[in-house]
């Protein structure tokens, strides 16, 4: 079924309630790349080194990491709602108090508590958004994986419009922006159902003792390190002004949300879900390899290129954690994310780390090997990760009948 088709289960006709958790989504993903373009400015602002100013990054996203553990924990003791509400406020201080940043130390910090009300917000509006969209939890993860690509593609604009007359600028934006967002929730968004039982903070690693969760999140785990290492280290490779930047990765942006909303969907009833995973991460692979040995044009064209891969990437990831373990789905996806966004801080801080030591380059190279480490995982594994999650299909189709928060 086309998930853009205009029936009662199309992906553009949803509730009033869905279009704002999304809109909130859009804002908070816009995070994630906002920094990109000023990345260089910021470096330049608070007389920081690219290793200290990739902390940005790190900090963010271990803080995201472990704060994964808290989520089902938070949202099945005060609901889905409050949850939501709770991270957007932290956003909104964190991200305010990260434009008064007088030192790179105090930015980090910051970025680690914006981190936390990121981890509440964004875990907790999938499975808002998978438990009330209409057309179940194919229209809204496809809604989801848009907001994802939306955000990112819109962040380094803004940061690159805001940026351009001072690094502190997006920082005040994006705060201003979850404000809106946080209306928006409150106004349009009617309290979830509490769990029948609440989740423990062991549950999403218990979670993970299922071996095709457990699977998909390693794969994941190899793929996070590759895309954060072009997300957070390429702005220094290529070098341009902030304009450039984010023109730049505007583009990679459009491109990750055309293939994981309107691409990869085709290309999964094609040809299967794996087979799409695989065959772009071994793609992935190859264009970073390009990226990091190219002359600057190549490099410009392959880091919009990867935003290709890994918008496919991202959908095929997304529907595997959901759906392949008997585990509820803020659970399965909250181990997941446990797992997953630890790369997504390690790159960001091991990529300078490998430059200094050796060449620019080398860090391209490494991000190769982990994307294709990635496919090794997705090969090695397919049995669990396919074969399961089709015996569990039924049983999810029922959650999202009802509510992703009732276990």
């Amino acid at each position: 079924m086309d998930p853009f088709d205009a029936g009662a289960g199309g992906i553009l006709r949803q509730p009033k309630a869905v279009w704002a958790t999304a809109g909130a989504s859009v804002v908070a993903f816009m995070g994630i790349g906002l920094v990109d373009p000023i990345l260089p400015s910021i470096a330049q602002g608070l007389d920081a080194t690219p290793s200290q100013v990739s902390l940005l990054f790190t900090s963010y996203f271990l803080i995201t990491a472990v704060a994964m553990l808290l989520t089902g924990f938070v949202s099945s003791r005060i609901g889905g709602r409050k949850t939501l509400l709770v991270g957007l406020a932290f956003v909104v201080v964190f991200a305010g108090l990260a434009g008064t940043s007088d030192t790179v130390g105090q930015l980090v910090g910051f970025r680690a508590g914006w981190g936390l009300g990121n981890a509440l917000f964004v875990s907790t509006a999938l499975a808002v958004i998978v438990g009330a969209a209409a057309g179940g939890s194919a229209a809204a993860i496809l809604l989801y994986e848009s907001a994802l690509g939306l955000g990112l593609a819109c962040g380094p604009l803004l940061g690159a419009a805001l940026g351009n007359v001072s690094w502190r600028y997006p920082f005040f934006g994006t705060a201003t922006l979850m404000a809106i967002g946080f209306v928006c929730i409150a106004v349009f968004l009617k309290e979830q159902p509490k769990p029948s039982r609440r989740t423990s903070l062991l549950d999403p690693i218990k979670a993970l003792g299922h071996g095709g969760l457990a699977s998909a999140a390693v794969s994941a785990f190899f793929y996070n390190y590759t895309f954060f290492t072009v997300l957070a280290f390429t702005p220094f490779v290529l070098n341009m002004t902030p304009y450039r930047s984010g023109a730049v990765f505007f583009a990679w942006g459009v491109l990750l949300a055309v293939f994981s909303v309107v691409v990869a969907p085709r290309m999964q009833e094609r040809f299967g879900s794996l087979k799409v995973l695989g065959g772009s991460l071994v793609l992935l692979a190859a264009d970073v390899l390009v990226l990091g040995y190219g002359n600057h044009t190549a490099a410009v064209v392959c880091t919009i290129l990867s935003g290709a891969f890994i918008g496919a990437n991202n959908t095929v990831y997304t529907e595997l954690a959901l759906g392949v373990s008997d585990a509820p789905r803020p659970v399965a996806s909250a181990g997941y994310n446990f797992v997953r966004w630890f790369a997504a801080a390690a790159a960001p801080y091991f990529a300078p780390k490998i430059e200094e030591w050796t060449d620019a380059r080398m860090p391209f190279v490494v991000a190769a090997v982990t994307a294709l480490l990635g496919t090794v995982v997705v090969v090695v594994r397919r049995a669990a990760l396919t074969h399961e999650a089709e015996e569990l299909e039924p049983r999810h189709a029922t959650e999202d009948g009802v509510t992703v928060f009732a276990n």
